[in-house]
């Protein structure tokens, strides 16, 4: 069965010499993996280059119904980003948080919201024109809401623990490793209120920042089963501190 959509590309990867696997965040049917064959000419099949990390894109595939990988029958640019695929700093955040986005979604679950988040997100860092230091903060929390763990904030207060494990404060340290403590779990709620808009206004370190990503994916280590660990935190490190 043909399906379409709206799509953002989030990873390729080599199948075999002349094929590629390509995993798409779709506005209709979630994470889609599709198999690409390379181009025999400009004129013919889907352009590799408009496979790039959140690129956004028309698509049609071949739905299999036993499963397994689905052929792509047509790619068409949906939007042409001015900015995003020539600027470093945000080409080393497409590269990251696209990576992040495949470990997190589930394949085939509908989410329109999601599609319509990460649009939006993409839509405002292609536009942006600085004050970008804390842009992959905002959007790995406001995406824990869509996965499913957004964190209960209800019991903030001073001199609490924040458990990692149950994604809510608790009011002694918890038996197990996995939590943050007081200074730390204080900062959660400023946190969670940043937003693209105002994150410039939160100054934080090049240290203090790749803490706070370290903590952020331990929190989704807890709650994505097999999340992995990740190549891209420390090649970003490297280009944005």
């Amino acid at each position: 069965m043909l399906q379409r959509s709206r799509a953002l590309v989030l990873h390729t990867l080599k199948y075999d010499d002349d094929r590629l696997i390509c995993a798409l965040l779709t506005e209709e049917s979630g994470l889609v993996s599709v198999i690409v064959r390379r181009p025999r000419s400009r004129r013919s099949g889907v352009q590799l280059s408009l496979l790039q990390p959140f690129s956004a894109l028309s698509v049609e595939w071949e739905e299999r119904a036993a499963g397994g990988l689905s052929p792509l029958r047509s790619a068409q640019s949906e939007a042409v980003w001015a900015d995003l695929p020539y600027h470093p700093v945000k080409r080393a955040l497409a590269l990251f948080l696209s990576e992040f986005l495949c470990h997190v979604l589930r394949r085939e679950q509908s989410s329109p919201a999601l599609y319509a988040f990460t649009r939006a997100s993409v839509e405002w860092l292609d536009a942006a024109r600085g004050g970008l230091a804390n842009f992959h903060l905002v959007f790995l929390l406001r995406l824990t809401r869509f996965a499913g763990f957004f964190p209960n904030l209800d019991e903030a207060a001073g001199g609490r623990w924040f458990d990692l494990q149950s994604g809510a404060f608790a009011p002694c340290r918890p038996a197990h490793p996995y939590f943050l403590p007081p200074d730390e779990a204080a900062l959660l709620p400023r946190l969670m209120r940043m937003q693209y808009a105002t994150m410039h206004l939160f100054r934080f370190s090049a240290t203090e920042r790749r803490r706070l990503l370290a903590r952020i994916t331990d929190y989704y280590r807890l709650h994505v089963p097999g999340f992995p660990e990740l190549r891209s935190p420390e090649v970003f490190a490297e280009v944005f501190g």
